[in-house]
Formats: structure tokens, sequence, C-alpha cells
């Protein structure tokens, strides 16, 4: 059985930690250099991700990314509706897809999906798995599907200043909610590892 967050909590933040009360702002322009054109959102999300290495957690900044809601589309798939946590792996191309999705597949794009082999699914989505804290919510109508599944999105990041955060230790251990067993973190660090050390299609043209 997969254990994703520890019975007990270290003493210290940890990459992968549930936080609560921080406060995000992310600024929208129009375009740059458009400096007397912009705006910024400032959000108070209920629950934040550590995403700074352990050893990276201090000198008075974190990087966060804010726990959102899943897209009900993922539901459609049987594979992933068993246990959402699946996204954070690597998958077979069959499982990737709902299985009337997968049948539908000409047979040249399966037969180029199967080489490839096992792979991630949505590259920069992270799921984090249900838990007494996180408020359930439903997806679509009232009456449809109700999960308390959250993510993150490692296109979302934001940098934090904090007075308090000295180091992983000397931080304000109050605000932990959450910490990912050993296994899940892993399972973060190697699909964030993945996300950010992708080979763009044009500089392997020119490596080969």
């Amino acid at each position: 059985m997969n254990v994703f967050y520890e019975k007990k909590m270290d003493n210290a933040l940890r990459f992968g930690d549930v936080l609560h009360g921080y406060i995000l702002a992310s600024p929208n322009i129009k375009a740059p250099n458009k400096i007397d054109n912009y705006n910024i959102d400032i959000n108070l999300p209920s629950f934040c991700v550590v995403l700074s290495p352990c050893c990276s957690i201090g000198n008075r900044m974190i990087s966060l990314s804010p726990l959102i809601k899943l897209e009900k589309n993922f539901f459609n798939n049987p594979y992933l509706a068993e246990d959402m946590t699946r996204i954070n792996r690597e998958m077979n191309p069959e499982q990737t897809l709902p299985p009337l999705v997968w049948e539908k597949l000409l047979p040249e794009e399966k037969q180029k999906r199967l080489a490839r082999g096992t792979g991630y699914a949505f590259v920069e989505l992270f799921i984090y798995d249900r838990n007494e804290y996180f408020t359930s919510y439903n997806l679509g109508k009232e009456g449809g599907i109700e999960t308390n599944y959250h993510m993150i999105d490692f296109r979302n990041i934001h940098k934090i200043c904090c007075e308090k955060i000295i180091n992983p230790q000397n931080a304000p251990l109050e605000t932990k909610v959450l910490q990912l067993s050993i296994q899940a973190r892993a399972e973060l660090r190697d699909k964030i590892s993945f996300y950010y050390g992708r080979v763009p299609d044009e500089d392997k043209i020119l490596e080969d």
C-alpha cells in the first residue's frame, strides 16, 4: 500500500509539505515594458505546497504552489478514478486515456505511443491524496463528482519572502499541516525534475 503522508511530522519544513496561512501574489501585464498597465492578483489559498528543496529553505525565502481543485475530465479515465495519485507516476500508454478514447486512436498512433513506453500523462501536475484537512468539493453541477483530492501545477510557483523563515528548523512550523512520506516526496521530486528536465525537439536535433 502506498502511504502518502507521514503519521509523525518532522520539526522542520520539508520539500512537499502542505502549509496554510500564506498569501500569494501574481502580477498580470498587457505586455512587457508597459508598467502603466498592470494589476496584481492577491490570493490566500487554503493550503500551499513547499517546492523549495529541503536544503534551500531559508534566507527568508520559500517557493510555494497553491493546492487547487482537480479537473472533472480526470474521472473519465477509470484507471485514474480508482486512485488519482497514479497521475504522479509513470503509466503505460493505454492507462493514460479513457478506454473508449484509446480504442478510437488510429493504429499508427497507438503503435507510436506503445513504442515510447511508460511515461507521465500530465507532466505539469502532481496530485495530493485525500485527507482530513482538505475540504470536499463537487466537480460539475450539483450531484456531480464529489472529491477532496487536490493538486499542484508546476507552472504556478510563487516566491514568498518571510522574515521568520531562517532555515528549515527555524521557521513558522505552526503553519505545517501535512508532510509527505519518503516515497511520495521522491515521486514529487522525480516528476518535477522530469518537468524541468525535458529536452525540446529543436535541441534534440542539434544534439543528433
